[in-house]
């Protein structure tokens, strides 16, 4: 709900009835004052909240990173494998010989399973292309994507997620490359402009090159900071007035304040910490310093192989010390924020009808705590976006 409707951080009401027309929210209130409607859907035993938004994913890809689960089992490191040409590049190579046709189904197939957990609202990453053409026909695929599942995509250009195997041994010709040729292409396919900024990926200083050039055509700004190794990169995001920084492990104090400072939320990716046993990021700070804190998936085929956003929910406040209503702010407001978008991720009346209706395992009560103590066993009964219902 809209904190400011009813009790508590989640502004819970009980006992009410929301109406909707067209695409918004026209009514949130008691049975015997709401406008008599076409079409009833029964929410007992359930809690009716905000669809879900996952801020953070890279949805459109080709090709399995199983055989580096099994490597990665028996000790070696998801950096050596990058380092050796392997993790994201092996899925550069086969995304890059796979068709339109196969990405987009594919594609489909993900946002279906992800919409049927109660996403309305997703972010989807370019990254496994790394040369023009391709990373264009990414951010094409994942809007299509969208458009045939019935939720809304925001999407992110991210050519600097790793040097390709053709630039290994001259990145400054990859830096270029990305500014004079992709960027150009790919600008009218994006919202926002990304960069991995870390051990074995990009430099801070080549990350805030391009992340300018970015802004310069009019891209959001959010940033893979502090994950592997501590870098400044959440400093330098917050510097240029990032919408998000992502991941944070390593993050310190100064980066912390300037993300404070700036406003920039911090998106958890709990899924990636856990694939990768990384330590948590410094949750208690973030949230003294008041740094929003989002939470999403990072659906990716290797460091984050996640579909559930109610299993990152629960991880989150396992591993990363989230309260419930942290976690579930994190999956609807705040993950909005990051987005930029604060129609999203909220239920008030004249709002964006984007409604869950959720409930509990059995025999649990119905309580915020009920959707996130068990690892994905909150049951969504209906998913509505943009006022139509989807599931």
């Amino acid at each position: 709900m809209d904190p400011s409707l009813g009790e508590g951080p989640l502004g819970r009401l009980d006992r009410v009835t929301v109406a909707i027309e067209g695409d918004r929210v026209v009514f949130i209130g008691s049975d015997r004052d709401a406008p008599d409607g076409s079409e009833e859907l029964d929410a007992t035993g359930c809690l009716v909240m905000p669809g879900l938004v996952d801020c953070h994913t890279h949805t459109v890809w080709a090709g399995s990173r199983a055989s580096e689960f099994r490597r990665r089992l028996s000790g070696v490191s998801y950096s050596a494998i990058l380092e050796e040409g392997g993790g994201i590049l092996s899925t550069v190579e086969a995304t890059r010989s796979a068709g339109e046709a196969e990405l987009k189904q594919l594609a489909v197939q993900r946002l279906n399973r992800m919409a049927g957990r109660g996403v309305t609202t997703v972010e989807i990453k370019s990254g496994y292309g790394l040369e023009p053409e391709t990373e264009r026909l990414l951010l094409h695929v994942a809007r299509e994507a969208g458009r045939q599942v019935g939720i809304k995509v925001f999407t992110t250009f991210l050519g600097a997620h790793a040097i390709p195997r053709e630039h290994r041994s001259d990145r400054a010709a990859y830096v270029d490359q990305i500014l004079e040729e992709q960027l150009p292409l790919v600008a009218g396919e994006a919202d926002f402009i990304d960069a991995y900024i870390d051990r074995g990926a990009f430099t801070v200083e080549e990350g805030e090159q391009i992340l300018r050039a970015g802004q310069e055509r009019g891209l959001g700004v959010r940033v893979h900071a502090e994950q592997v190794t501590h870098t400044g990169a959440a400093a330098m995001a917050a510097r240029l007035g990032a919408l998000s920084a992502d991941h944070l492990e390593q993050i310190d104090a100064d980066g912390i304040q300037a993300m404070a400072d700036a406003g920039t939320v911090a998106v958890l990716l709990p899924g990636a910490q856990t694939y990768l046993k990384d330590p948590a990021p410094p949750v208690a700070a973030l949230r003294e310093a008041g740094v929003p804190l989002a939470v999403a998936t990072d659906l990716n085929p290797g460091s984050s192989p996640v579909l559930d956003p109610w299993i990152a929910a629960t991880l989150a406040c396992i591993s990363m010390g989230l309260t419930v209503e942290e976690s579930l702010l994190g999956m609807t407001a705040r993950g909005a924020d990051a987005l930029g978008d604060q129609d999203r991720g909220r239920l008030r009346v004249g709002g964006l009808a984007d409604v869950l209706v959720v409930a509990p395992p059995p025999g649990e009560p119905v309580q915020p705590e009920g959707l996130v103590q068990y690892l994905g066993g909150a049951h969504v009964r209906y998913v509505i976006a943009q006022g139509r219902a989807i599931r």
